[in-house]
């Protein structure tokens, strides 16, 4: 299960976001409200040590988006500290 999954099912208390939400989805239309958002983005700073602004959050729409946002953000950050 993904990172984000993994954060959406700890904020929810629901295993809807592992196993039955697609990564396309918009999650504010899957029911996350703007509060369980705000937390998400929160603990990912949190646990991978990212930096996620106000400006990054409004292309965050999706799972995939996070995933893709994650993933691009630590390959640079390992690539600038080579």
């Amino acid at each position: 299960m993904s990172t984000i999954r993994e954060l959406l099912v700890e904020l929810t208390g629901t295993t809807e976001y592992a196993e039955t939400i697609g990564d396309d989805a918009d999650l504010a239309g899957s029911g996350i409200d703007s509060g369980d958002l705000v937390r998400l983005v929160l603990l990912l700073e949190q646990r991978t040590g990212l930096e996620i602004t106000a400006a990054d959050m409004e292309h965050l729409r999706t799972i995939g988006d996070y995933e893709r946002f994650v993933a691009e953000r630590s390959a640079a950050g390992s690539a600038g500290g080579a």
